[in-house]
């Protein structure tokens, strides 16, 4: 079955709010794919995210890349049944996938299985998925295995994404231990993008210095006596500000123009989100998730400018 437009916007949302996309390698994960590689007799394992335009491999074993395009992407298919296992016997034999580079390039795969990644509310985020070179089927030992470790997969995933909120609204708060005051107040997100692919070019200390000498830009846009601050959230790509007041337009355009000077100066895209609060009783948990959805905006225009161009 094929996604709409309006679905797979959906997905591809849920997947954003897990922060997962683009983060450096884990050695649980690591340790997931070597554990189903192992169970399933295979040379190769993948914990795989379905990213809009690519599949992105958050651990991999037996493979060098570290994605293809999504459209040459066998957990592609995977994902639109989440409850279901995908298991293609011979590759080679199945006219939906011969063509593609995994099958006829070096790796020559003629067997998979994949298992789809299920957020909490139902949304497929990606696989976890093994590959054979050889024509071949699990047994039913080896498919209930391969559910149990997406299963985890998708655990780990969903304390990932818990983890991040919760240090995204201890930054957000800053000083201020109580909840915010009814006043109006606004949440800006700061996101770098493709964080695993520039400390591969930049390397991991570079790319953390790089970081952290963000911040100092970010704060001069700013009104500090209105209470405004900024904060990164602990190891990730996001910076989250608090802006105080209903007049916060050109604060946030400083923000906008402060994030492309940056990303110019580092060779780093930065994508900004913002929303505001709307009463008084607005949940600060509420405007962030609501930036978050403007962030994923943000990162729906920027593939949609690619594919146009």
């Amino acid at each position: 079955m094929n996604p709409t437009a309006d679905s797979e916007r959906a997905r591809q949302h849920t997947l954003d709010r897990y922060h997962a996309l683009d983060t450096l390698p884990s050695t649980v994960y690591d340790d997931l794919v070597a554990l189903a590689a192992a169970v399933c007799g295979t040379p190769i394992a993948v914990v795989s995210l379905i990213d809009r335009e690519r599949q992105w491999f958050k651990a991999r074993i037996g493979l060098d890349g570290h994605e293809t395009t999504r459209d040459t992407a066998v957990c592609d298919h995977a994902i639109r049944q989440p409850e279901e296992l995908l298991e293609i016997q011979d590759l080679v034999e199945d006219t939906r996938f011969s063509s593609f580079p995994i099958v006829t390039g070096d790796v020559k795969a003629r067997f998979y299985a994949g298992m789809p990644l299920v957020a909490g509310n139902g949304e497929a985020l990606g696989t976890v998925c093994v590959v054979d070179t050889q024509p071949r089927r699990l047994n039913n030992q080896q498919k209930t295995s391969l559910r149990a470790l997406a299963r985890i997969a998708a655990t780990l995933l969903e304390a990932h994404r818990t983890q991040h909120e919760g240090q995204a609204l201890v930054a957000l708060r800053g000083d201020e231990a109580a909840p915010l005051a009814t006043d109006a107040y606004s949440v800006v997100l700061i996101e770098v993008q493709g964080m695993a692919d520039a400390a591969r070019r930049l390397g991991e200390r570079s790319l953390e210095k790089t970081l952290q000498g963000l911040e100092p830009s970010f704060d001069a846009c700013l009104e500090h006596a209105k209470g405004d601050h900024v904060s990164r959230v602990t190891h990730s790509a996001e910076f989250v500000v608090l802006l105080k007041g209903g007049d916060v337009v050109a604060r946030i355009d400083a923000l906008r123009a402060a994030a492309r000077q940056a990303g110019q100066r580092q060779g780093l895209v930065l994508l900004v989100g913002a929303a505001a609060s709307t009463s008084a009783d607005d949940a600060l948990m509420q405007v962030y998730l609501r930036a978050e959805g403007d962030l994923s905006d943000q990162k729906d225009a920027l593939a949609e400018g690619r594919q146009a161009a």
